[in-house]
């Protein structure tokens, strides 16, 4: 169940990512959500090397669309050249 979790909260995560970014993002539902878990998954990861999270613990909303941000940023930097 956790699992599924992930995947509903990750699709909100990217949804809201896309929301606030400006401008046009040519995606999908599952790349909107691969969006919102990776966001997740590199807000824990710099959340821990500030000192702000341990290890295994849960990343908040708000840091996880702040991830997701930085992800969606860089793809359109990429991918619009």
């Amino acid at each position: 169940m956790g699992l599924v979790w992930t995947i509903i909260i990750g699709f909100l995560v990217g949804l809201a990512a896309r929301a606030i970014l400006p401008g046009r993002q040519i995606m999908g539902l599952i790349m909107t959500t691969l969006l919102g878990v990776a966001g997740s998954l590199l807000a824990g990861y710099a959340g821990q090397l500030l000192g702000y999270y341990r290890l295994g613990e849960p990343v908040g909303f708000v840091a996880s669309v702040v991830g997701a941000l930085v992800i969606l940023f860089l793809w359109s930097k990429l991918v619009n050249k």
